[in-house]
């Protein structure tokens, strides 16, 4: 798809402000950066501008999922609240210690956790 597919995807990111509701600079600019380095993969591997866009949907709904847990979890500090809403939303990154409560190394380890399942999804066939 190339280019302007990429600005495209991209440009709904950034348009977006769910994204980011109630996260600090910090923590949303890495949700922002992990989610524009998929759009850009996404766009560079997907011929398809409607599937494309499905695989971006998907990729927003779970950065607001992240965006929620770490919100819950940093700025609440309402770990019981945050584990609830990760078990009900079948959030299978490990959680963080509970004295963990940094956004950015919160933010890290999910994110981290979310490129190695996003890349075993990749490596799977694609159904015919």
């Amino acid at each position: 798809m190339g280019v302007p597919c990429a600005e495209l995807l991209v440009s709904r990111i950034l348009d977006d402000e769910s994204l980011t509701h109630g996260l600090n600079d910090p923590e949303a600019r890495m949700l922002i950066e992990w989610l524009v380095d998929w759009a850009e993969c996404i766009a560079v591997n997907e011929a398809d501008p409607g599937r494309a866009a499905r695989s971006l949907d998907h990729l927003c709904r779970r950065a607001r999922l992240i965006r929620r847990f770490v919100v819950l979890w940093c700025h609440h500090h309402d770990h019981a609240a945050a584990n609830q809403f990760a078990a009900v939303e079948r959030l299978t990154w490990p959680l963080p210690p509970s004295n963990v409560v940094e956004p950015c190394e919160v933010m890290t380890g999910i994110l981290e956790s979310e490129q190695s399942r996003l890349h075993d999804l990749l490596a799977q066939p694609k159904a015919v």
